[in-house]
């Protein structure tokens, strides 16, 4: 990530454990969120999107950087393979999600399906799990009171 750092991708950061709650906090609601009867496919992968992007933020931030803006939803996702070790195949996945956000929030509505919005929603659970585990091995100072 160092080459990211000097290509200007990265900004250099210091997570505070109140920052890293506050995104686990965000994440965990929109789990709850996203699985709400009567959401619409394309909403549900909205949030359940955002809430895997936030457990991806938390990573970055723990591993001591910030996505720049251009491009910050991809470059997260894609730090995924260098912080938590995320298989490629899980990280394009989440990608390809990400455009399907991008299309159904900004372009045309329905373009998400029921099996897709099932996919996103079981990613972005996987995601906060591993997610929290790693930080735990990884980060246990940002768990104590």
């Amino acid at each position: 990530m160092k080459k990211w750092l000097e290509n200007g991708w990265l900004t250099e950061h210091r997570a505070s454990s109140q920052e890293i709650k506050e995104l686990l906090g965000v994440t965990d609601r929109d789990l709850k969120e996203c699985q709400v009867e009567g959401l619409s496919p394309d909403w549900q992968l909205a949030i359940a999107y955002n809430a895997a992007l936030q457990v991806a933020v938390a990573a970055l931030a723990v591993s001591g950087y910030r996505a720049s803006r251009e491009s910050h939803h991809f470059r997260a996702i894609q730090s995924l393979k260098h912080t938590i070790k995320l298989d490629s195949a899980s990280v394009d996945l989440f990608d390809s999600f990400r455009k399907k956000r991008n299309i159904g929030g900004y372009e045309r509505a329905g373009t998400v399906s029921e099996q897709e919005a099932k996919e996103m929603v079981a990613l972005a659970q996987k995601l906060r799990i591993d997610i929290e585990k790693w930080l735990q091995l990884k980060h246990p100072e940002l768990f104590k009171e």
